[in-house]
C-alpha cells in the first residue's frame, strides 16, 4: 500500500507508521486529515459532545434522556461503547507515547480518536482488522491484557437485592471470604437477610445442601436476653463491673397464660421524676411495645456465630470434663437443664447438683429401694423406685409432696408430658395418671418388664419397650395396642419419639432390616389395604379418622441388649435403619434433630450421626453406662461407677 494512499473503511490518510513500520508523514498533511475526516466523524456519532463541529439538534426537538438513570454501564443501549477509560493506564500510555516523534504521536492519536467515536459495529471491524494483522506474541500480550479488563464487580454493578440472592448460594467460610473484597462486599455479607437464610438452613437441622447442622440454643440465648433486660432497668451497663443479678421468680402457670412480674421502686429509672414513685409498678411480660424493657436483637450473623462455636466442637470432639461424685451405688437415671443437674441411684437417693461448681445442693431421701427414672420440671421432680412407688418432689426444697402408689412391681419408666403421667413396672404393665382429674388406667400387652415410655400428648398416644423384644405404640383415647414393633433380638431398653423438626431421606433406608423387622397393627379394624400404601391417618387406625387430630411422630429410636440402635418410620412400622457399634448390650439413649447418643455394657458413649453412623467413642466410665442426657452445648453420662460425666462442648 502506498503510504499517501487513503484507507479505505475511514477514508483517512494514514501512513504505515502510524501501524509501526517506521513510514514517515508530514504534520501539516495529518492536520488537514484531521479536520476533513475525524471531526466530521465524531461530529456525526457523539453529537452532544461535538455540536459546534456537529449538526445542531431542531429547536423543537426534545432533548435525549439521561442514559444513567436505568441501565448499568454495560446494558445501557446507547452508551455500549462508553466505557470510562483506566486513568493510571492512560497516564502510562500518554508517557510512553511522549517518547515518540511529533508525527507518529498524531498518528496513533487519530487512530484512538477514531476507535473511541465508532459506534459498536464500526469497532468491531476496525478490531477484526487488527486481530488479522497481529502475530502470535502481539496476541498472546492481547489475551494477558483482556483477562483482566474482563474482570468487573457483579455485586456492585447488580441491584442490591439480586446481589443478596446470590450471596445466600455460598456457604459460611466462601461468605466471610466475601466479606474481605471491598467495604461494599463486607456490607452486603453481613446483611442480616444473607445470615438469617443461613440460619434457617442449619439451625436445630440438617441442611438439605452441605449435611452440615448447628444445634438450636435457645434456652442460653434467652439467659442473655434476660440478664441484658435486668441490667438495662437497673440502670446499669453491661460490663465486666456489672452484678450478678438474680432474676425475680417467674409466675406462670402451665397452660402458659401471662402474668405479671412485680417490680419495685429499685427497678425504676428516674425514680425522682416517675409520677408513681414509691409505688409498685405492674409490667406484663407481653407488653414490650410499651414497655422500657424492649429487647435488643442481635444481628443474624452473631446468632448464627454463637452456635457454628457450639457445631464446631461437636464436630471435632473439643470438650471440658466435669465429674460429679458422690452416690454409694450405680447412677441409674439423670436429668440436667442450664443450671441443675439431678441424679438417681441404686443407693436409693435423689441427688441435686449444681452445674458450675459440682457442687451437692441437696439429698432427696424416701424411697425405700433404688431409683431406676425421674424426670423434673421448672416446679417438680417426679421419680420411680423398685419399691413399686411412685414420689413427686419440690426439688428446690427437697420436701416430698406426694406419693402414688398403684403398680404390683418395681418402677422403672415414666415420663409425663403436660397434665399425664406414664409409668412402665416390672410387673408388665404401663399406667397412665391425668393431674387433672385425678384419673388413672392401666394398658396391658406386654410379657414381661417395661423398661422405658415415652407420651405425646398432642396426638393422645405412649409409646413402651418391653423386655418381650417389643416395642407397642398405645391410643390413649381408646386404651388399645395400635402396633406394635418387632424385629430387635434382645431385651428393648429405650425407646424416644423423634422431634417432628428430624428427617431421614428415603433413600438411606437400609433394606437388610427389611426382612427381619416388621410391625403388627392391632386396631380394632383391620385396615383393608397396605398399610404402607394408605394414608398416614389410616395407617394408625379408626382413631385417627378425624383429619384434626395430629398423628403420632413419624420417627421412633429403640434401643436394646442386642447390641444395636434402630430407627423406625411409626407411619408404616418399617425399621429405616439399624446402627451397630456397641460391642455389649444398649442401656441408654438420647436424641435431638441433629445426633444420637448412646451408653452401653461395654462402658463405651457414643455419638451417631442418624444419617452416616458413629461420628465419636468417648471413654472414661469403669462400669457399664446406665443413663445419658443430652442438650445443644452439653452431654452427661451416669453409670454404674457411681460417677456422673459431664461433656461441655
Amino acid at each position: 500500500m502506498d503510504p499517501g494512499s487513503p484507507i479505505a473503511p475511514t477514508g483517512v490518510t494514514v501512513g504505515r507508521a502510524g501501524l509501526g513500520d517506521g513510514a514517515n508523514f508530514t504534520t501539516s498533511a495529518n492536520s488537514r486529515l484531521a479536520g476533513q475526516t475525524v471531526a466530521p466523524f465524531l461530529a456525526k456519532h457523539i453529537p452532544n459532545e461535538y455540536a459546534p463541529l456537529g449538526k445542531a439538534p431542531a429547536s423543537g426537538m426534545p432533548a435525549a434522556a439521561n442514559p444513567n438513570t436505568k441501565y448499568c454501564y454495560r446494558h445501557r443501549p446507547d452508551m455500549k461503547c462508553r466505557r470510562q477509560a483506566d486513568e493510571p493506564s492512560m497516564d502510562q500510555l500518554q508517557h510512553e507515547l511522549e517518547d515518540l516523534p511529533q508525527s507518529d504521536q498524531q498518528a496513533i492519536t487519530h487512530v484512538w480518536s477514531l476507535f473511541s467515536a465508532a459506534p459498536a459495529k464500526h469497532r468491531n471491524l476496525m478490531l477484526q482488522g487488527i486481530l488479522t494483522q497481529c502475530c502470535f506474541p502481539q496476541l498472546s500480550y492481547l489475551a494477558c491484557s483482556i483477562r483482566e479488563l474482563i474482570r468487573i464487580d457483579f455485586l456492585n454493578a447488580l441491584p442490591t437485592e439480586i446481589s443478596l440472592k446470590v450471596l445466600c448460594y455460598l456457604d459460611t467460610t466462601s461468605l466471610c471470604k466475601a466479606a474481605q473484597v471491598s467495604q461494599r462486599w463486607r456490607t452486603l455479607a453481613d446483611d442480616d437477610f444473607v445470615w438469617h437464610k443461613m440460619c434457617e438452613q442449619h439451625i436445630d437441622r440438617k441442611c438439605t445442601k452441605c449435611g452440615w447442622g448447628l444445634p438450636l440454643l435457645e434456652r442460653k440465648r434467652l439467659r442473655a436476653s434476660k440478664r441484658e433486660l435486668q441490667l438495662r432497668a437497673s440502670g446499669k451497663g453491661l460490663n465486666q463491673w456489672s452484678p450478678n443479678i438474680t432474676p425475680a421468680p417467674e409466675a406462670s402457670n402451665e397452660r402458659g397464660e401471662h402474668t405479671p412480674a412485680i417490680v419495685g421502686p429499685a427497678w425504676l429509672p428516674n425514680q425522682g421524676t416517675h409520677p408513681h414513685h414509691g409505688q409498685q409498678l405492674t409490667v406484663y411480660k407481653n407488653d414490650w411495645e410499651d414497655s422500657y424493657f424492649q429487647p435488643k436483637f442481635r444481628p443474624w450473623k452473631e446468632v448464627y456465630k454463637d452456635r457454628f462455636k457450639v457445631g464446631i466442637n461437636w464436630k471435632h470432639g473439643r470438650y471440658s470434663t466435669k465429674v460429679f461424685r458422690g452416690h454409694s451405688n450405680g447412677v441409674m437415671c439423670l436429668q440436667f437443664d442450664d443450671h441443675i443437674l439431678a441424679t438417681g441411684s441404686y443407693d436409693a437417693t435423689i441427688k441435686i447438683w449444681d452445674l458450675e461448681t459440682c457442687e451437692e445442693m441437696r439429698t432427696l431421701k424416701g424411697h425405700e429401694s433404688g431409683i431406676r427414672c425421674l424426670q423434673f420440671d421448672d416446679t417438680k421432680l417426679i421419680s420411680g423406685s423398685i419399691d413399686r412407688s411412685l414420689k413427686v418432689w419440690n426439688w428446690h426444697t427437697g420436701q416430698c409432696i406426694s406419693t402414688y402408689t398403684g403398680h404390683s412391681g418395681g418402677v422403672i419408666g415414666l415420663h409425663f408430658d403436660s397434665a399425664l403421667l406414664a409409668s412402665g413396672s416390672m410387673d408388665q404393665t404401663i399406667k397412665i395418671w391425668n393431674f387433672e382429674d385425678k384419673s388413672t388406667f392401666v394398658l396391658r400387652g406386654h410379657t414381661d418388664w417395661v423398661n422405658a415410655v415415652r407420651l405425646d400428648s398432642a396426638s393422645r398416644t405412649v409409646v413402651s419397650a418391653s423386655d418381650d423384644c417389643t416395642v407397642r405404640m398405645w391410643d390413649l383415647d381408646s386404651k388399645q395396642c395400635i402396633r406394635k414393633f418387632e424385629g430387635h433380638v434382645g431385651q428393648v431398653q429405650q425407646v424416644i419419639l423423634m422431634p417432628v423438626e428430624f428427617d431421614f431421606e428415603e433413600s438411606e433406608v437400609d433394606d437388610r432390616d427389611g426382612s427381619s423387622s416388621s410391625a403388627s397393627f392391632q386396631s380394632q379394624k383391620p385396615p383393608s389395604h397396605s398399610t404402607v400404601d394408605a394414608p398416614p391417618q389410616e395407617s394408625f387406625g379408626s382413631g385417627f379418622s378425624d383429619k384434626e387430630r395430629p398423628l403420632p411422630p413419624r420417627y421412633m429410636l429403640t434401643s436394646a441388649l442386642d447390641s444395636t440402635i434402630r430407627l423406625w418410620d411409626t407411619t408404616n412400622g418399617k425399621c429405616l435403619h439399624t446402627y451397630f457399634g456397641h460391642l455389649e448390650g444398649v442401656w441408654a439413649l438420647a436424641a435431638d434433630t441433629l445426633r444420637i447418643v448412646s451408653g452401653a455394657e461395654d462402658r463405651m458413649v457414643k455419638v451417631w450421626d442418624p444419617r452416616k453412623g458413629c461420628d465419636k467413642t468417648f471413654t472414661g466410665h469403669a462400669g457399664p453406662v446406665t443413663c445419658i442426657g443430652l442438650g445443644d452445648s452439653r452431654l452427661c453420662t451416669g453409670s454404674e461407677d457411681c460417677e456422673v460425666r459431664m461433656y461441655s462442648f
